[in-house]
């Protein structure tokens, strides 16, 4: 389960597509760990600002601003304000947690013997690829900024692993999931 979870929307008066006496106010999130896709319930007194990070955890003394978890959603069912900043706070998130994906470059294993797990990031290659594999054999990677100095043509490694959360996210027929869990099936949570 998210103890954390990003702001990806919230609505004070609901969703404007339900009927009027079944509107309350909702928070969309993901979350920092498995970028969950949520539907949370906010207290009454509650702010957000999208692109926030707040506690969403059991320990109901440090949850201060979401009374619930309602459940897990899937991309579809997210507003258009959701889609949009989706990219950018998966990029935060990416960042912000940025041992965890440096080790992914420095452990991803190979899925084949002609298919590694790098290959599923968009934009990497079988060069690019055998590049990284021949640079961590070398020296571990400590973080992005010296992977880019290390691997000729490598620009933004963070925004690679960014584009494949994303993917995952909106593209419920991925065969392979590095990062994300598999989407709901209609009303299960």
């Amino acid at each position: 389960m998210e103890d954390y979870v990003y702001i990806l929307d919230y609505l004070a008066k609901g969703r404007g597509d339900s009927p009027p006496h079944k509107r309350h106010p909702v928070v969309y999130g993901i979350g920092e760990n498995q970028f969950t896709l949520l539907e949370l319930v906010p207290r009454n007194d509650a702010s957000f600002n999208i692109g926030e990070r707040i506690y969403v955890g059991k320990d109901g003394e440090k949850r201060k601003k979401i009374i619930k978890i309602k459940g897990r959603v899937n991309f579809e069912e997210l507003t258009a304000t959701a889609h949009g900043e989706m990219p950018y706070i998966i990029l935060d998130i990416v960042q912000n947690t940025k041992e965890r994906f440096i080790k992914f470059y420095n452990e991803a294993p190979a899925i084949s013997t002609r298919f590694h797990v790098l290959e599923l990031l968009p934009g990497l290659g079988k060069k690019m690829m055998h590049d990284i594999l021949a640079e961590r054999k070398k020296n571990p990677f400590t973080d992005f900024t010296e992977m880019c100095d290390r691997i000729n043509f490598l620009r933004a490694p963070d925004k690679l692993i960014a584009k494949r959360i994303e993917l995952e996210l909106t593209d419920p027929n991925q065969k392979y999931r590095l990062f994300t869990r598999p989407p709901i099936s209609k009303g299960h949570y």
